[in-house]
């Protein structure tokens, strides 16, 4: 009995895991994040995957992406500025940040 409980809340976990990924790639599409970026290769800016290796063990990684997400950036990846992202909220820029360096 203990291990088909310990079975159903791996799969709940894990549900919810791969819902937040959605919800947060969801979130880059419908702010216009994609139009620029994708996953895994890069487009007019750094594939996201690529970001989250760049960061990786940075502990202030977060929250300064998130400043990036909002206010924009320049000269980090090359010749093309990220204008600042109005249209999105300072929760919402953080759930951006948290979700780009959660890839692999």
């Amino acid at each position: 009995m203990k291990l088909v409980l310990t079975c159903i809340a791996t799969l709940a976990a894990t549900a919810l895991i791969s819902g937040t990924a959605q919800a947060s790639e969801a979130l880059a599409k419908s702010k216009n994040c994609m139009g620029c970026h994708t996953v895994d290769k890069k487009l007019v800016g750094p594939a996201y995957k690529d970001v989250a290796k760049k960061y990786a063990g940075n502990k202030g990684a977060e929250a300064e992406l998130t400043k990036r997400i909002k206010g924009g950036s320049s000269g980090l990846w090359g010749g093309a500025p990220m204008p600042p992202n109005t249209n999105v909220s300072d929760a919402e820029a953080a759930t951006l940040a948290k979700w780009v360096l959660s890839l692999k």
